[in-house]
């Protein structure tokens, strides 16, 4: 798996998708509460929430859960306090990782975070350590049957979009964050869905690394991957 290769990423994520909607569930209900506390509970007034509610209706995520999860955020239902905590660290190979975590309890997040770490020789480093490493922003995956580089270009340009970049397995849409919901909107407003829409830690700088390692290194993946607190995982291996 090439950390840089966003593609190979959604294609697994794909696999698991049916095995793991509890966790999905789980973290979208997170990041739902999340939204509607610091923007309201209104996706019309609410960009942020109003994207992460066509993701909830991407992955069918039960309506109950969905209102849950806004009332929560709202305070009209209690609820646990979420905190976003982003980590860096190293893999084997000297592959450079950010977590992205939203958690009840910050120590226990460190131990486990540190704890998958260790385990497969890694370990956590100081905040700045590598975000330098990537590129903070909003990042959009489009399948090349989904459009056409002129028909993107005619509205995501215009939405705050950054850049559009083409490849044999479909287009990148880059952009700034303060810009993201704004692009989100004008992709649904266009009615085309993105097979991944996130607000992403891009790699700048790769490392190259065997098959060997790569192996090592998505067994890392995943058991970030399988920690309850963890959003998301981004890494910049490269495949040789």
């Amino acid at each position: 798996m090439a950390g840089h290769n966003k593609w190979s990423k959604v294609k697994r994520l794909k696999a698991v998708t049916d095995s793991r909607k509890g966790k999905v569930f789980s973290r979208l209900a997170r990041d739902i509460t999340l939204a509607a506390r610091s923007g309201g509970g209104s996706p019309d007034a609410n960009a942020r929430l109003r994207t992460l509610l066509l993701k909830a209706r991407e992955a069918n995520m039960p309506a109950d859960n969905v209102d849950r999860a806004i009332k929560k955020g709202t305070g009209e239902l209690p609820g646990v306090v979420f905190e976003e905590i982003t980590y860096e660290g190293y893999g084997p190979g000297g592959v450079a990782f950010v977590v992205k975590v939203t958690t009840d309890n910050k120590q226990r997040a460190a131990k486990d975070v540190r704890a998958v770490f260790s385990r497969f020789g890694g370990n956590l480093a100081q905040s700045g350590a590598v975000s330098f490493q990537f590129l903070h922003a909003g990042q959009f995956l489009i399948a090349p049957e989904k459009t056409t580089e002129d028909k993107l270009l005619d509205f995501v340009l215009e939405a705050g979009a950054d850049d559009i970049i083409t490849t044999d397995q479909g287009f990148e849409v880059r952009c700034g964050i303060p810009a993201f919901d704004k692009v989100a909107h004008a992709l649904e407003q266009a009615a085309i869905k993105p097979d991944s829409a996130e607000i992403a830690y891009i790699p700048t700088v790769t490392v190259p690394v065997d098959a060997s390692l790569a192996a090592t290194l998505e067994k890392l993946h995943d058991a970030l991957d399988e920690n309850e607190d963890v959003q998301a995982v981004f890494s910049n291996e490269e495949t040789a």
